[in-house]
């Protein structure tokens, strides 16, 4: 493709950095440039602590593992998102209960949760789509009044904001995302995101492969020991050195992306009223993360025919998620089609378009004019 869906950028310092931690001595975990990558996420999050991780994966497992998810248990979540989200819970024997999302952001609809809330629900675990906020204030007030904890999967949604407060600063725990496709990146990496103080000695455990070594290293013990059960999920501190120097360009970073997705939005807006396409909707009291550009064209032949038309022309655009109670193992949990409408219909019909941090205008101009030149067949069909 002469225009990809998505390209790593380089933002200048990622290899000075990593030959420096090779410098230090120390490239495995927990060292200096994981320490300066955690604290400044706590910064942008408003974050109590923040622990880089192997990726987001890991960090949803490490939840569900502070919350003592186990079998019986129930999960709440919008089936619109990676398979991870559910995965870190299943694999602790905990069913996912899948809500519907809102028509608008395509977030977890706050208005289906009472009646998805069981005495077995554990949790609520919300999904800041394209990284625009969910409706945080219901959804932690529901949690609050039912006793429940609240998981910020904040994959999409750094840099964001929901009324004045960042993006993952709402639940109990956040986790980040540092893929390849990520405003920031370190290739594959993510971090675990802390609220609520009384679990940061629980994760450091638990991120330590269940031992209090990270109390050995301050020097409160003489020896650490198998505290409880955890795994290894510190990344190298070569992959947190290339992960410090995209966060240090973040501003560029957030300044270009902001000037694709604008130029999108305006470009395409007269498009999307004369064929019927929507384009993303961020609410007033949002700050979004300028994370992602997609579309819902009017029927799921109008997104393959999209997607085709923009591969012809060597643009590359793809769909997102297939949802997660309509898949091969959805359906083992009792899931059907037709349960939740707006998941099933947005998936459908949704394109997202390339967005990457160094795209140039003559790029997003490439692609809006190759969008301009699609004609939806529903539209066709009824002219």
């Amino acid at each position: 493709m002469k225009i990809p869906f998505n390209r790593p950028v380089l933002m200048g310092d990622e290899q000075r950095y990593m030959a420096d931690a090779l410098q230090r001595g120390h490239v495995s975990g927990d060292g200096y440039y994981t320490k300066a990558v955690n604290a400044r996420l706590c910064e942008l999050t408003k974050s109590r602590a923040g622990l880089m991780t192997t990726s987001c994966t890991h960090a949803i497992e490490m939840t569900a593992l502070l919350l003592g998810v186990g079998p019986g248990d129930e999960i709440i979540m919008p089936s619109f998102t990676f398979v991870s989200t559910a995965n870190a819970f299943v694999l602790r024997g905990a069913k996912p209960v899948f809500a519907d999302v809102r028509p608008d952001t395509l977030n977890i609809d706050e208005r289906a949760l009472e009646a998805a809330i069981t005495p077995r629900t554990k949790a609520i675990v919300v999904v800041h789509y394209a990284g625009i906020g969910c409706e945080m204030d219901v959804i932690c007030e529901t949690a609050r009044r039912r006793g429940l904890a609240v998981v910020e999967d904040n994959a999409h949604g750094l840099f964001g904001g929901y009324r004045g407060r960042p993006l993952g600063s709402f639940g109990a725990f956040a986790t980040q995302s540092f893929h390849e496709t990520k405003n920031v990146i370190c290739g594959e990496g993510g971090a675990l995101m802390i609220n609520d103080e009384a679990f940061v000695e629980r994760a450091e455990i638990i991120r330590e492969k269940g031992t209090n070594r990270n109390r050995f290293f301050r020097g409160l013990i003489d020896k650490y020991t198998w505290v409880e059960p955890g795994s290894s999920y510190l990344p190298s501190d070569i992959l947190a050195a290339f992960l410090w120097a995209q966060l240090e360009a973040s501003a560029r970073i957030q300044e270009r992306r902001s000037a694709i997705w604008t130029g999108y939005h305006a470009g395409l807006r007269g498009w999307a009223e004369r064929t019927g396409a929507t384009l993303p909707t961020v609410p007033p009291d949002r700050t979004q993360a300028f994370h992602l550009f997609y579309m819902l064209l009017p029927t799921t032949e109008d997104r393959d025919g999209l997607i085709a038309h923009l591969r012809a022309n060597e643009i590359g655009a793809v769909f997102h998620y297939v949802p997660l109670h309509t898949s091969e193992y959805g359906r083992t949990l009792g899931y059907t089609d037709g349960q939740l409408p707006v998941t099933e219909s947005a998936s459908e019909r949704l394109v997202r378009l390339p967005l990457f941090n160094d795209m140039r205008e003559d790029e997003m101009q490439r692609v809006i004019e190759a969008v301009g030149a699609f004609e939806p067949r529903a539209r066709v069909g009824t002219a």
